[in-house]
């Protein structure tokens, strides 16, 4: 699916979006922003980097943090909840990631991921995985985005979200 024809996917099924990024800087958001009609669709955008930023635009904790690193699902799930808290989107994607790494632990190319979806009259429903790409810094970011993005259709189908 390319990005036009998930604008209209998401579209059709009466879904906002909010982006809580870390390692894509607004690629996720800027993909989007790309497609002609694409102001009906995007709320928000969250670029967080730093740990404070993290902490203080999207609420997540400190102890998240220090416990399970800022390249975790963990820190991604908070960012997804925190940016869905955040206004009127009712679809949140969060990534937080390392293109180039120094860490033995956290091999460059790691990208954790979360999706959370705003469940009327109920907690959202949160997804998260952690994947790996290869290549340059730039390659690594782009393709975080586009994956971002395209497991969306994927999901929605799978937690039977929106209407079909």
């Amino acid at each position: 699916m390319d990005i036009g024809q998930l604008v209209c996917f998401l579209l059709a099924r009466d879904l906002r979006l909010v982006t809580a990024e870390s390692c894509t800087a607004g690629l996720i958001a800027s993909t989007i922003a790309d497609v002609e009609g694409a102001g009906d669709l995007l709320d928000c955008a969250f670029v967080t980097y730093s740990p404070a930023a993290k902490q203080r635009c999207l609420g997540v904790r400190a102890e998240t943090i220090a416990q399970y690193g800022l390249t975790s699902e963990q820190v991604a799930r908070e960012m997804a909840l925190g940016a869905l808290n955040s206004g009127s989107a009712n679809l949140a994607v969060a990534n937080t990631g390392v293109a180039d790494s120094v860490d033995p632990e956290v091999p460059s190319g790691t990208q954790c991921y979360a999706w959370a979806f705003a469940k009327p009259g109920g907690q959202p429903l949160l997804y998260s995985e952690t994947r790996r790409f290869g290549g340059s810094r730039h390659r690594i970011r782009r393709e975080s985005a586009h994956y971002a993005l395209c497991r969306i259709p994927a999901l929605c189908v799978q937690f039977a979200i929106g209407r079909p």
